[in-house]
């Protein structure tokens, strides 16, 4: 039995390295293929050292769990993966049984690896000095991680709930420039001296395992029962799953239905996957979709011009001007711009739009955001990642998203579910 154990994890990932690519070929394709072997050539590696590395390291009477662990945890990484290779939504079991921890151990190894790479110089250099007491102590340095698996998995279920203040001037920037944002809990609402636009705005919900349907309801029923003046959603509403599950979408979107005459939606770049399901979906509530049309909406503060910009994969330096020049400001009309990538902002026309806002960045997905700092891997990038930004006198709101898509890789920087408080400085 201890013979089988020892073997079980390492069969098994072998086993997956080479089944499910090979099944995903004969059943759906090249391309499905080539993602799942990517995926596990990236995460297979350092599962596998880390592996070994913790049987050395943890006492003997722990080994035998150690192994059922990873073997269990590498056989639900292949049935979820083997899974999307007839895609949907499945049921909560199979959901926590196979898809969560399957997609935690995938992330996990994926982070051991470069966890792994990134401590090879130092043990190295260790070794060479002949320094054993630091090279006994940086073993211990081999969990990280799985803290860090933990954390992110902690952080990726989460949204947090804010009041996000917005104010507009005419003030120029020559650059494209970050903006400081107020946000406060919505429990403690700061004074306004002019009543406020309101807006909750939907990114990046992606329905999936991490997402489930009831999950997202419960969500946008908290959101507008605020009172919002308006809820945009910004796109992705979809994952490989849900894409392949029509009803999905239909129930999450529910709570909208009564007040759908405030709300507008755009396409996002998963959306156009399966955009029968995403029409389908807002029609049936009365939501409308803008795919580069406008609308206009009166509101408690005054009229409010609305551009709903498609999602297009290049060409924004043509296809924003040509529709901000088919849309023309309004008089006395507060503008909006719903675009779903933000990186199209700096191509906004100067004094086009009011404020533009979009998602699709998930906030930078790993940063210092829930240490307070703004700081993500996509700072200093051409991607806006999260909070208020500034070009000419155009502003942009960049959402967190309130899901993401795939693994858990939400590392320090949480979902959001905020209302934006819009107004005139």
């Amino acid at each position: 039995m201890t013979a089988l154990l020892d073997v079980a994890f390492p069969a098994l990932a072998l086993g997956t390295l080479v089944g499910v690519p090979l099944y995903a070929w004969l059943v759906r394709g090249r391309g499905y293929a080539i993602f799942g072997l990517v995926i596990l050539a990236i995460a297979l590696p350092g599962a596998l050292v880390m592996h070994a590395r913790l049987v050395s390291l943890l006492p003997p009477a722990m080994t035998p769990w150690l192994h059922v662990g990873f073997a269990y945890a590498m056989a639900a990484a292949c049935t979820h993966l083997c899974g999307l290779v007839r895609a949907r939504l499945r049921s909560r079991l199979f959901r926590y049984a196979i898809s969560l921890p399957g997609m935690v151990f995938i992330a996990t190894g994926a982070l051991s690896g470069l966890w792994l790479l990134a401590l090879l110089p130092l043990r190295a250099l260790c070794l060479l000095a002949g320094w054993n007491g630091a090279l006994a102590a940086l073993r211990w340095l081999d969990l990280v991680p799985f803290a860090v698996g933990l954390a992110s998995v902690a952080t990726s279920i989460r949204a947090v709930e804010e009041i996000v203040h917005i104010p507009l001037d005419d003030v120029e920037h020559a650059t494209f420039t970050r903006l400081p944002v107020e946000r406060r809990r919505p429990r403690a609402p700061a004074p306004s001296p002019s009543r406020p636009l309101r807006v909750v705005q939907i990114a990046d919900p992606h329905i999936g395992p991490w997402q489930p349907v009831h999950r997202l309801e419960r969500r946008i029923a908290r959101l507008i029962a605020r009172d919002p003046d308006l809820v945009l959603l910004t796109g992705d509403f979809l994952t490989m799953e849900s894409a392949a599950t029509a009803e999905a979408l239909l129930h999450a979107l529910s709570p909208l239905a009564p007040i759908a005459d405030r709300c507008y939606a755009v396409f996002g770049n998963h959306d156009h996957e399966a955009p029968h399901i995403v029409r389908h979906a807002l029609a049936a509530h009365g939501i409308r979709l803008l795919v580069d049309d406008e609308v206009t909406a009166q509101t408690a503060v005054g009229p409010v011009q609305i551009l709903g910009a498609d999602w297009v994969p290049r060409g924004h330096a043509e296809h924003l001007p040509q529709l901000c020049e088919r849309f023309p400001r309004r008089d006395g009309h507060l503008r909006l711009l719903m675009l779903h990538d933000p990186l199209g902002f700096v191509h906004v026309p100067n004094g086009e739009a009011d404020l533009v806002l979009s998602g699709h960045t998930h906030g930078g997905q790993v940063g210092l955001v829930s240490l307070g700092f703004d700081w993500t891997v996509l700072s200093g990038t051409r991607w806006p990642d999260h909070g208020l930004f500034a070009h000419g006198t155009n502003r942009l709101y960049v959402h967190r998203g309130t899901g993401f898509y795939g693994f858990p890789i939400r590392i320090g920087v949480p979902g959001e579910a905020s209302v934006l408080e819009i107004v005139r400085a």
